[in-house]
């Protein structure tokens, strides 16, 4: 270990007894993103994909945020990443335990995430009962490839109001931007309705989940959708992802945080900052695959979450390393009674 990474440990580190201590991506499956990531791969490694020959099975969008998914935006390239996303079902275990996080916890990011976990299940957040809806406004932006390059849209600002019921729902609640409200519908396929759950979570859906942070991670290996090409590490840590910043109850809020500190290759990223520029403290992690960083980022002072963004760290036909492909912003989360109504 050299003496960057013990002043880091030393910094995040809790400090000693006697001191106190103090939506997103709208995800719509876009199969063109994933087409031109597997033909690079494929000139990397001079063979076929033979995603050329998908046509008219497109597999169902995923809606882990659906009070946050604009239909306005939904060629966005900050959609395709996280909806890479073809269910192909099954599901593999994960055998966290508390000597492995033992065994993490010197790291800057499990030291960092630990500090985020303690202030969110310090945190008091309003309780949301089932005829609610939880309102988020947030700035986003993301990466068009309709042309063939990363071209970045403006900075938008977004409202959305997200039904509590746990359903199953025909209609998850309203999404405004641009001057114009549009419904935020079933996910394809859902012809019943969407239940409650990882793609579509609400407050009491939240309370349901382990708040032990072994069996959290357990749950989330077991239960996230599985992505042609995409590790199980990098799913779950996009899965927590889309979930944080969301109205939920503080036990869960911070085993999520201590389970994403379990999860390999999570590191800390002191450069993070959201998408109006607002610096914070960062957890990424990189998906080696498509090329891609995917960051969290945090407030300085309290630790509340601030929003998240993504980029390459591999030149792609689409753009070079450091380009852009989606960042948000988070500017305030409450609870109203009535889908539309502002706080």
């Amino acid at each position: 270990m050299n003496d960057g990474d013990r002043e880091e440990i030393a910094r995040l580190l809790p400090a000693p007894a006697d001191q106190d201590l103090p939506r997103e991506q709208h995800l719509r499956h876009k199969e063109l993103l994933m087409h031109r990531i597997d033909q690079d791969i494929a000139q990397d490694t001079g063979r076929e994909t033979g995603r050329e020959r998908v046509s008219g099975s497109r597999p169902g969008r995923r809606l882990l945020r659906p009070a946050l998914l604009a239909p306005a935006t939904a060629l966005t390239l900050a959609a395709a990443l996280a909806a890479g996303v073809a269910l192909n079902g099954g599901a593999r275990g994960h055998s966290g335990t508390s000597a492995h996080r033992v065994a993490t916890d010197m790291r800057p990011a499990a030291a960092l995430l630990g500090r985020i976990s303690d202030a969110a299940g310090e945190r008091s957040t309003p309780r949301v009962r089932d005829d609610q809806f939880v309102y988020t406004r947030e700035k986003a932006q993301g990466a068009d490839l309709t042309s063939g390059k990363a071209v970045l849209d403006p900075l938008r600002e977004r409202e959305s109001w997200s039904a509590q019921e746990p359903g199953p729902l025909r209609r998850l609640g309203l999404v405004r931007e641009d001057g114009e409200t549009l419904p935020v519908n079933a996910e394809l396929g859902d012809t019943h309705g969407t239940p409650a759950g990882l793609s579509r979570p609400t407050y009491s859906w939240f309370g349901t989940l382990p708040t032990d942070p072994d069996k959290l991670l357990t749950y989330l290996y077991a239960h996230t959708p599985f992505a042609e090409g995409r590790g199980r590490d990098q799913a779950v840590f996009e899965q927590i992802g889309s979930l944080l910043g969301g109205m939920m109850p503080p036990a869960t809020a911070a085993a999520l945080y201590q389970a994403a500190a379990e999860i390999p290759g999570v590191t800390a990223a002191p450069q993070a900052h959201d998408a109006i520029g607002r610096r914070g403290l960062g957890i990424a992690r990189d998906d080696t695959r498509y090329g891609v960083r995917t960051e969290w980022v945090f407030d300085k002072e309290d630790y509340s979450f601030l929003g998240s963004r993504s980029y390459l760290i591999k030149d792609r036909s689409y753009g070079k390393a450091g380009t852009l492909l989606s960042s948000e912003a988070e500017l305030e989360i409450a609870v109203v009674d009535k889908a539309g109504e502002r706080p």
